[in-house]
């Protein structure tokens, strides 16, 4: 198993712009450790019989079946704009405010 290192765990978080304490990386270098070596324990496990899934349960859509609708007018989809340009919303430059 490998292991995360101390130098591998900094060089994540300054990827992902964390910036971690020294407390939460000794923390984090334990917990991720833990759970890899979890996870490690899968590849111990004669699966060679077991077939492959995608998902443990049955997966069933509860959604209903997409049908088409009316589509809002120009002034339905713009009556609560706080501002408009014709037919469209007109927003701050940057998009932001």
């Amino acid at each position: 198993m490998t292991e995360i290192s101390r130098e591998l765990l900094l060089h994540v978080a300054h990827l992902a712009r964390l910036e971690l304490r020294d407390d939460e990386l000794a923390r984090l270098e334990t917990q991720l450790n833990d759970i890899l070596a979890a996870v490690s324990k899968v590849a111990e496990l004669d699966l060679a019989d077991v077939t492959p899934t995608s998902h443990p349960l049955d997966v069933v859509n509860v959604w209903d079946e997409d049908e088409p609708w009316p589509c809002l007018s120009v002034e339905e989809a713009l009556e609560n704009a706080p501002e408009r340009e014709g037919d469209f919303f007109k927003v701050p430059p940057g998009g932001t405010s």
